[in-house]
């Protein structure tokens, strides 16, 4: 008896040393993959575009044709003032070089502007394929050939195109891994010991994101090479950023409620048993809803988009994973001293102040109706300014900088205003591709048709437009190509044509996507709440959220950030995430009021409990979150720089207004309605009891 009494006294120490046993097998298992996710991520056009869009099958089926996919390039040569004839002389020189050292389609012509100032060559080679390495290579061999010489004091040379575009925006990507990292880790330890007034306890929920970071990095490559799902510089640093951001949440809450527990219980092993009985629930459901919310985007016909849903999925998840298991295994293993200095001894009770979220919850209390209807109308007013929202962002301003390409656009931009300066790739079933042609070039709008490779099935014809790239009179151009070679089995894509369908898929996209959305994490807290009206209340907060952020987003990308246009995905993006993330949050509250209802509470009382209790894990945990987010405000690409300021403001309006103020408001104006159609809103319960002046116990996380 007394030997299987000291067994079983023994066997709980040794469960912490058998989850890290676990973790050490885990992380070997996935090393070898997480070191190769590097290796598929992909940034070519094709992988961000929509998946049944023409623009999409002319990139395929150049891949296809002799040499593989061309790419293109327009040497540009300018001097204001005019070019003098040493800078033509230079110039020719260069790209005869270039064309001998280089495997071009076709020697380079030059066109000069009408003023004089500038010379444009394109030229196109298929030497790299679909190799971006050897894009990028190929690229920046040229850049060394086509410079301006010393001495040529005035003269500008830039390489600019689609290839050399999407080496420079490959090369923002690639830089993106470290930085992002670096800054998302040194951001969310500094909030850690601020939070946690501890030299010791930051470290271990940092250092359990970082596991799990890396696992998810293993998981991602496994989930390419098994299904071919897209990875992208965007999809991998937002799966980095949800990690971090996500898995600090969860920990956030198992701290705090393990702390609590602390005080209580005797054993840590003891009070984290209980601690994960009580928010397991919570961070399970709320994880479960922030990946289904983002597994939505697989009906996203925009291939970045539907990329971005399972690598999100897979962060989130492998973040829950870790912070249920490695987390609470750490934690007991290094005891209570692992809080030090503010130790949360037996016995013991925290000290007692006025607690910020008794005094919101008390103020929302007096008056609830009319909290609720002005904290509706800010965010209604806030929302009003998303009509303020720059149009669609060009490709000459998705970087923050200006690098070689942008110059080179720009300068094309000015000295070339009646022109195209961009080819409009056509693609014809090479049996029509006579007929195709001559219907090409009679098509209103088109200056030049060439013939260019073909192939036994395919032939591809290269349309250079009257109008400059990515104009109205562009788009209608390509529009009315679309339209009179249709019939004939062509395809019409290139670069200007690639964004007109990254604009119409994200509009259908958004249309598909978020009524999914909605429905599935309704779905989700309904199961979870036994309830219809606190679930739509959560998901009508959020949306609003969402709304009012793209509004404030509205009024700082001209004025303040000077961006001249908004990534066409940026709707879609921040509702997927705000309304995920959002109710993340809800379920952290509404769970916790749903306990204390369930205890006797009426539903008055739960939810100012319920404020009090998780107030401020919820507070921290908003300012972790958006921090996270944040981060990718510092990054040179402006989609980045968007989709990170969005998300950051609403994580700040749904964690300091909408889950304070608003939802409690709400809850107190519905009473136990808010539970209907449930038990708890049949219930019998007295009135709720006035709120006690006396200062409350403050849970700190």
């Amino acid at each position: 008896m007394g030997a299987a009494s000291t067994t079983k006294r023994r066997r709980p120490r040794a469960v912490p040393w058998v989850l890290l046993g676990l973790w050490v097998a885990v992380l070997a298992l996935a090393s070898p993959f997480a070191g190769k996710l590097g290796d598929v991520q992909r940034d070519r056009a094709v992988d961000y575009l929509p998946a049944s869009a023409d623009s999409t099958q002319v990139a395929k089926i150049q891949e296809q044709l002799p040499g593989g996919e061309t790419t293109e390039l327009v040497l540009v040569y300018h001097r204001d003032g005019g070019l003098s004839a040493a800078d033509r002389k230079t110039a020719a020189a260069q790209v005869a070089a270039m064309d001998r050292e280089f495997e071009l389609v076709a020697t380079p012509t030059g066109v000069a502007s009408k003023d004089g100032s500038t010379l444009m060559y394109p030229a196109a080679s298929t030497a790299p394929g679909t190799d971006e390495e050897k894009r990028d290579a190929f690229v920046k061999d040229v850049r060394d050939v086509v410079r301006a010489p010393g001495g040529a004091d005035g003269l500008t040379v830039d390489v600019g195109g689609a290839g050399a575009l999407a080496t420079d925006a490959s090369e923002v990507y690639s830089s993106l891994d470290g930085p992002l990292l670096y800054t998302t880790v040194g951001v969310v330890a500094i909030l850690l010991i601020l939070i946690y007034r501890s030299p010791l306890l930051w470290l271990v929920p940092l250092a359990v994101a970082g596991v799990a970071n890396y696992l998810s990095m293993g998981v991602a490559y496994g989930l390419n090479q098994g299904f071919d799902t897209s990875i992208s510089g965007q999809s991998s640093g937002i799966m980095t950023i949800l990690v971090f951001g996500a898995g600090t949440d969860y920990a956030l809450l198992i701290v705090s409620r393990y702390r609590e527990e602390l005080r209580r219980t005797e054993r840590p092993y003891d009070a984290m048993r209980t601690a994960l009985r009580g928010c397991g629930p919570a961070v399970v459901a709320s994880s479960g809803t922030v990946a289904a919310g983002l597994l939505c985007l697989l009906a996203a016909d925009l291939n970045s988009s539907r990329g971005m849903g399972p690598l999100g999925a897979v962060g989130v998840l492998c973040a829950l994973a870790a912070m249920l298991t490695l987390l609470p295994a750490l934690l007991v293993l290094f005891g209570r001293r692992v809080f030090w200095p503010l130790v949360p001894a037996f016995g013991s009770e925290p000290k007692k102040r006025k607690s910020l979220f008794q005094s919101m919850g008390s103020s929302a209390g007096r008056r609830p109706r009319t909290v609720l209807v002005s904290g509706g109308v800010l965010l209604g007013a806030l929302a009003l300014g998303a009509f303020a929202l720059p149009g669609n962002l060009k490709q000459e301003d998705t970087f923050t900088s200006k690098p070689d390409s942008i110059a080179a656009m720009e300068t094309l931009a000015a000295a070339y205003p009646e022109r195209g300066t961009q080819p409009i790739s056509v693609i014809a079933p090479t049996d029509r591709a006579d007929r195709v042609l001559a219907d090409a070039r009679g098509v209103p709008g088109v200056d030049s048709a060439e013939r260019g490779r073909s192939s036994k099935q395919w032939t591809e014809i290269s349309v250079v437009a009257k109008a400059p790239p990515q104009t109205a009179a562009e788009t209608g151009t390509i529009e009315k190509l679309r339209d009179e070679l249709d019939p004939g089995g062509a395809y019409v894509g290139g670069a200007s044509a690639e964004q007109i369908d990254l604009d119409d898929t994200n509009r259908r996209d958004m249309w598909v996507v978020v009524p999914i959305v909605l429905a599935a994490v309704l779905l989700i807290l309904v199961v979870l709440l036994r309830a219809l009206i606190a679930p739509l209340l959560l998901l009508l907060a959020v949306v609003a959220v969402w709304g009012a952020s793209l509004g404030i987003a509205g009024l700082v990308f001209g004025p303040v950030f000077g961006f001249e246009g908004t990534d066409p995905g940026l709707g879609l993006l921040s509702f997927c995430f705000l309304v995920a993330l959002g109710v993340d949050y809800g379920i952290f509250l509404m769970h916790r009021m749903r306990e204390e209802c369930l205890a006797g509470a009426d539903t008055g009382t739960a939810a100012l409990t319920s404020l009090r209790t998780t107030g401020g894990v919820i507070a921290s945990a908003g300012l972790v979150l958006a921090a996270t987010f944040a981060v990718l405000t510092n990054m040179p690409m402006v989609q980045l720089v968007e989709l990170g300021f969005v998300i950051a403001v609403g994580v700040l309006l749904d964690t300091f207004l909408v889950r304070t103020y608003l939802v409690t408001s709400a809850s107190l104006a519905l009473g136990d309605k808010v539970w209907w159609p449930g038990p708890l809103s049949k219930r019998q319960t007295p009135p709720p009891a006035p709120e006690p002046s006396a200062p409350e116990l403050v849970r700190t996380p």
